[in-house]
């Protein structure tokens, strides 16, 4: 595996290693073992899986709160999404800041999203899988959001694809206005 951290303190690509011959081919998607090699000590607890059938469909920008918070190890495995994720730790030197990444079945990258972050997706083809790891589980009392529109974070999203978005996305607030507990070295 290689693990490349981005421009946001925490965030990292991960690049398992295909393995392929005229049969097919094999990885390893997570390895508690390489993940220590690492520095990177997470114990996840649940797997999750998304479909969306619909190119454009957006979901997104989403975060739990302390003590719920979660870390996500996120993958694509049919299709192709825009993968995003945002510092909202309130004290980080990236507060606001974004970085995003095409993730795909094909490529067979993921994204590991530290807690402080929020994560969102835009599918850039129809049919589209998303799995993902986490580290706690779902909570509606601190579930959150921040939309996706936001022109302090600025996302530039990819062009030319009009967002399908959920009633909850298209009615999350401003940055500036969502309720965040999260502190940088936390």
């Amino acid at each position: 595996m290689i693990f490349t951290e981005t421009s946001l303190e925490g965030l990292i690509i991960v690049e398992p290693l295909v393995l392929g011959d005229h049969r097919g081919w094999f990885m390893e998607n997570y390895s508690e073992e390489k993940f220590k090699e690492e520095g990177i000590e997470l114990t996840f607890i649940q797997d999750n899986h998304s479909f969306s059938a619909t190119k454009g469909t957006l979901r997104g920008l989403h975060y739990q709160l302390e003590p719920k918070a979660q870390t996500k190890l996120v993958r694509c495995t049919k299709g192709c999404i825009f993968d995003v994720a945002v510092d909202i730790r309130k004290n980080s030197t990236t507060y606001g800041e974004w970085f995003g990444i095409e993730l795909s079945a094909e490529n067979k990258k993921q994204l590991l999203i530290p807690k402080g972050f929020a994560h969102g997706f835009i599918t850039l083809t129809d049919n589209v899988e998303v799995q993902y790891k986490v580290d706690d589980l779902y909570s509606q009392k601190n579930d959150r959001g921040i939309i996706w529109s936001d022109p302090e974070i600025s996302i530039k999203w990819p062009i030319g694809i009009e967002p399908i978005l959920s009633v909850k996305d298209e009615k999350a607030p401003l940055l500036k206005d969502a309720e965040i507990n999260f502190v940088s070295g936390e």
